[in-house]
């Protein structure tokens, strides 16, 4: 199912099967349910504002983000979502290069793996999985080989072509980056602001709770940036301060404090969120058997200049840690990825959670099947906010999981819009004790006044004469 003509489609609470709701041509975000369907919330034919959509999302989306876990799994939709409100443009592509060593059967195989995975012509991720597993295998052939052979040369001359590929798709990666860093300044704290309210709607947890762990699958670091300007404490697994390494080693290292006056276990320190980048990182570099965080500012012109220092011995754009997107799971067994994608499932796959995702388009299937063994969980709750579904990824997976009330779906242009969500449809960035307080001081109050309004008023009270 395709998404066409502004179509939105919601599902949330008791409703039994996602709904789906045709926009008004006359009206401007005026919205009634497509032809054929009916609810228990909104008539057929009858129109509605997205007042009537917030009465209905805003309450359910606030009762799951206080689940005992929750986790957010961001794609590159929010990268793109972020990128156009601060410069009106699209954020670059990742377009594919030309190989000329065996560029015909990179193609052939690129389309062919990229069909198979429904994801449409393939991208310069599929070029580079293709690429690195022809290279693996011309050199084992190359091993037995004379230095003459042709096997050797294809080895040189691919490695060399997927360095110039590599250094190209860090430099679009930093290009979407450097768009945002020098937008005029009105639009970029735009974005930022939009950007923040996201994060902080999610991270702004009580410290009885536990930590919200945020994971994505882009290789840019808009998320950092955000939560820089929010000042939002991102644990992760590097230690070190000028070139943090990557520890296998999953120490729970967190930030407590010790309330004045009160003894006892220290308390959580509020505005910390665990994070993890699945695919890895433009700034994560392989160097003398470390894989460490270079010092990379956000939207520097190239990325050359930062890959000089001693410690790393000149490494290249090979040794960047973008980790394309797999056809199978061998990759993810290899390090580091083993270790992320172990805290991914052990973070979701838990009684009592809840993920949400924005912008991902279910096109990883090695975190699909995650997601689907999360779901066996009864208590185990998946959210999907998306602003399209151009391939139909996301309802082929919905259909797939067959767990429709463990689902809520959330997409289309209105919707899965960043500046439509935080204006009318997420939870105020800070839900705590002092909120749910201020919820319980008006019931009561309103309680009370009830039923002072329904008590019996006695004749002649007083003893009056008649």
């Amino acid at each position: 199912m395709s998404l066409q003509n502004g179509q939105q489609v919601i599902k949330t609470r008791d409703d039994p099967e996602r709904l789906t709701l045709a926009p008004i041509p006359s009206a401007n975000n005026r919205f009634k349910l497509a032809e054929g369907l009916s609810c228990s919330w909104a008539k057929a034919d009858k129109e509605f504002s997205p007042e009537k959509l917030r009465e209905r999302i805003e309450p359910w989306l606030t009762a799951l983000c206080q689940s005992e876990h929750l986790s957010l799994l961001v794609g590159s939709g929010l990268t793109h979502a972020v990128h156009r409100l601060a410069t009106g443009a699209s954020l670059p592509g990742m377009n594919t290069v030309d190989f000329k060593t065996l560029g015909d059967v990179i193609k052939a195989e690129v389309r062919r793996t990229a069909k198979e995975l429904e994801r449409g012509e393939g991208n310069i991720e599929d070029q580079i999985r293709v690429v690195n597993e022809l290279l693996r295998g011309l050199q084992i052939l190359a091993a037995t080989k004379a230095h003459e052979a042709q096997e050797r040369k294809h080895v040189e001359d691919l490695r060399r072509e997927l360095g110039g590929a590599l250094q190209s798709f860090a430099a679009s990666i930093l290009q979407g980056e450097h768009n945002l860093a020098s937008a005029p300044d009105d639009k970029r704290e735009h974005a930022f602001t939009y950007l923040v309210s996201f994060l902080m709607t999610f991270a702004s947890r009580s410290g009885t709770r536990d930590r919200l762990h945020l994971f994505t699958t882009n290789y840019d670091r808009y998320i950092e940036i955000g939560a820089d300007v929010a000042g939002l404490r991102l644990v992760d697994r590097f230690v070190g301060t000028l070139a943090p390494i990557f520890r296998a080693s999953r120490l729970d290292v967190d930030l407590h404090y010790n309330p004045p006056g009160i003894r006892g276990e220290p308390r959580y320190l509020e505005g910390v969120a665990r994070f993890t980048k699945l695919h890895g990182s433009v700034d994560w570099v392989h160097c003398n058997g470390e894989i460490r965080r270079i010092g990379l500012p956000f939207g520097a012109d190239a990325i050359a200049p930062y890959l000089q220092a001693p410690s790393l011995k000149s490494a290249t754009a090979l040794q960047l840690m973008i980790y394309p997107n797999p056809a199978k799971d061998v990759e993810t067994l290899f390090y580091p990825y083993s270790e992320l994608f172990r805290d991914f499932a052990a973070a979701i796959c838990r009684p009592n959670s809840t993920l949400l995702c924005y912008g991902y388009s279910f096109g990883d299937e090695h975190i699909n099947r995650i997601i689907e063994d999360m779901l066996t969980i009864p208590s185990a709750h998946l959210v999907i906010i998306s602003y399209s579904d151009p391939l139909g990824r996301i309802m082929r997976t919905y259909e797939k999981l067959g767990r429709g009330a463990q689902v809520t779906l959330l997409l289309g242009d209105h919707l899965g819009d960043l500046k439509t969500l935080v204006d009318h449809y997420l939870p105020k960035p800070a839900i705590d004790r002092t909120t749910i307080r201020m919820a319980d001081l008006i019931k009561a109050r309103l309680d009370a006044q009830v039923q002072v309004s329904q008590a019996p008023t006695p004749d002649n009270e007083g003893g009056a004469l008649s």
